[in-house]
């Protein structure tokens, strides 16, 4: 009767040791990871990496969280064996879970988790559109500036078409 009681009690304590396990940390629910600072993964069909840094070449693209930089070229640049910045060049696309912007080029500085996309940038949310020559966005705020081009380039001012809610 001893051995079934201390077995029963091992198993009460295990299965409550589950269910402790299983739930959430209250302070895990509470706090959340900024963007710029979750794992960066990236792949490509050729890669090379060097002391200062990775280069992808081709169906090159780095991930982190749920965004995503997609380009012909990417490249890593590193500092004391952590990565400082990200480089795309030829047609780059950065896709957030409610957005994609296009571009010639990009920059994202993870430090600062702010991404700089140039030439000619397309930004979109759902139907809604906006265009210019140089688009800000903060990864961990998620917010975006567009900008047209430099004074003196004719044609390169922000445009846009916005669709108010329930308009398709």
């Amino acid at each position: 009767m001893t051995s079934m009681v201390t077995s029963f009690k091992a198993m009460t304590a295990a299965a409550a040791a589950l269910v402790v396990l299983a739930l959430p940390a209250v302070g895990d629910a509470q706090s959340q990871v900024a963007a710029s600072d979750q794992p960066v993964m990236y792949g490509a069909d050729n890669g090379e990496y060097t002391p200062q840094g990775f280069a992808l070449r081709g169906r090159a693209e780095v991930l982190q969280g749920g965004n995503r930089l997609r380009a012909d070229s990417i490249n890593g640049v590193t500092s004391n064996g952590e990565l400082q910045r990200v480089e795309a060049t030829g047609g780059v696309y950065f896709v957030t879970p409610d957005q994609t912007m296009r571009g010639d080029r990009a920059i994202y500085d993870l430090s600062s988790g702010e991404v700089v996309v140039t030439g000619d940038v397309i930004l979109t949310q759902g139907q809604n559109v906006l265009t210019g020559g140089r688009l800000v966005y903060d990864v961990n705020t998620q917010t975006a500036r567009m900008e047209g081009a430099p004074r003196g380039a004719a044609g390169r001012r922000v445009q846009g078409v916005f669709y108010p809610d329930g308009t398709n």
